[in-house]
């Protein structure tokens, strides 16, 4: 939540008492919007508080409650909620699944109306494959899962194949022991959403309906937004910026993310360094943590500086054979795109 800034204000102006003298009226509201509690994919409580300091005023008919829109400081025209008591709660629902809202508790009467301290709350994205509400954060243009994708069926139901390997264009999945979060491995075909289910082949969708596998293009989108908003200021690197705080090997360089790792994760991107899985083993656990791009053949992510296959120690870095932008590091690891079944790599997803 931001700007829990507590707002009153003062109104003072004379009124005629019975004996034609004057006394000045004066009217101060406090409003006060708290956290919002209970926030689920379309719905969440707000809660505040209105306080009055009144004397010799005659308001008349006084309304107060709540404002709330998917825009900076909501009024009136926006949505609405009448409530009455000085402490005030309310459910408010029919919202947008992973959107930002900004609520204020407003006041309002013949005198005048007024507006409380702005607060914000995004809405969660979709429930992953525990049933947990999953979070997202916003980069500029584009919002993100901040966890790693756990599905084990296409957006229509059907099952993801577990792992079985037999070199077939078919979508599978594997589940990194490493990861008690839950996180999943996916090869290309399953992201591309290959189908082999009940002998028939068939074309799914792979992410929940308004989501989607980000493309190469929206990752390099995302590590401009982070270079331009200071996420690698005063030698302070991208990867770190990137990286979760714990998991990774140690290292000595500071711009690994194995490098005092309380300080990681600026960013809120909270990547894991679970490795990747190539057919028959786990590779790079502790030292990087890479993603399926829906780029036929790339992954992107980071890594300690430990193994210069998997790049740049400070930066994004992709692998594959059909990357070429100069933003990214081609660190090699052989030709995954004509090697998809059996690279297997986490994913994170993108709002369409």
């Amino acid at each position: 939540m931001k700007k829990l800034l507590l707002l009153s204000a003062l109104l003072i102006f004379a009124c005629s008492s019975d004996d034609g003298s004057y006394n000045e009226c004066t009217y101060e509201p406090t409003l006060q919007a708290n956290e919002v509690t209970d926030i689920t994919l379309t719905s969440a409580v707000l809660n505040g508080s209105v306080s009055i300091v009144s004397q010799y005023c005659d308001p008349y008919y006084t309304e107060q409650g709540f404002v709330y829109s998917t825009q900076s400081n909501p009024t009136l025209d926006d949505n609405s909620l009448v409530l009455q008591g000085a402490n005030i709660s309310t459910l408010i629902e029919n919202l947008e699944p992973a959107t930002t809202y900004y609520a204020r508790v407003f006041l309002t009467n013949a005198l005048g109306t007024w507006y409380g301290n702005e607060i914000s709350f995004d809405t969660y994205a979709f429930e992953n494959c525990n049933g947990d509400l999953v979070s997202t954060i916003v980069y500029g243009t584009q919002r993100w899962t901040v966890e790693n994708a756990c599905f084990t069926t296409y957006r229509d139901g059907t099952p993801i194949g577990d792992f079985n390997f037999t070199g077939a264009p078919i979508g599978h999945y594997v589940s990194n022991p490493s990861d008690p979060s839950g996180g999943i491995l996916y090869n290309q075909y399953a992201i591309s959403g290959f189908s082999f289910y009940g002998g028939v082949y068939e074309l799914r969708e792979f992410a929940p309906d308004g989501w989607h596998v980000p493309t190469v293009s929206e990752w390099i989108t995302l590590r401009e937004y982070l270079v331009s908003n200071g996420y690698t200021a005063e030698s302070y690197s991208l990867a770190k910026s990137l990286a979760s705080n714990s998991g990774w090997n140690t290292n000595s360089n500071p711009l690994s993310p194995g490098y005092n790792q309380s300080s990681n994760n600026s960013s809120g991107f909270n990547a894991k360094p679970i490795g990747f899985f190539n057919v028959s083993q786990f590779v790079g656990i502790g030292q990087c943590a890479f993603f399926s791009s829906s780029t036929q053949g790339v992954a992107i992510g980071i890594s300690d500086g430990s193994n210069l296959s998997f790049g740049n120690i400070g930066d994004l870095n992709a692998i594959g054979t059909e990357m070429s932008d100069s933003a990214f590091i081609n660190a090699g690891l052989g030709d995954i795109n004509t090697s998809i079944p059996y690279y297997y790599f986490p994913v994170r997803l993108v709002k369409d």
